[in-house]
């Protein structure tokens, strides 16, 4: 037996199956704030230059990684799109954005702040 749709039926399905489709994908692990890339909490995220994109490795560890925290993976978090997920040097997770590690600035201190932007000429806001 064929089913016949209506073309408004059609639409609708199709409509509803793409619906579904992007409840499924994981969601964002950073939003845009004022044209810049933020955490779940609203501070500013950054990259550092000296990172390789797609390398799948941070360059920051150690006492580096203390000023400038990661955006850390929670243990099984997916993500999806220009987010990837790198393994870093003690063998936690990091959240990337086209292939770039993310970081936030010790020294911001409440959302919206971005003291680290061009921090020693390598470290920049995480922009879309």
């Amino acid at each position: 037996m064929m089913l016949r749709l209506s073309l408004p039926a059609l639409t609708l399905t199709l409509a509803l199956l793409a619906a579904g489709c992007s409840s499924m994908m994981a969601p964002a692990p950073a939003t845009v704030s004022d044209g810049v890339l933020t955490g779940k909490n609203g501070m500013t995220l950054y990259t550092f230059d000296r990172d390789t994109a797609d390398s799948g490795k941070s360059a920051c560890n150690g006492p580096c990684a203390t000023n400038w925290p990661p955006l850390m993976a929670a243990d099984g978090e997916k993500v999806s799109g220009d987010y990837s997920i790198i393994t870093r040097d003690d063998g936690k997770k990091q959240i990337a954005y086209k292939g770039k590690p993310l970081y936030f600035w010790a020294k911001d201190t409440k959302p919206g702040d971005k003291t680290g932007a061009g921090f020693n000429g390598v470290w920049q806001v995480a922009k879309p």
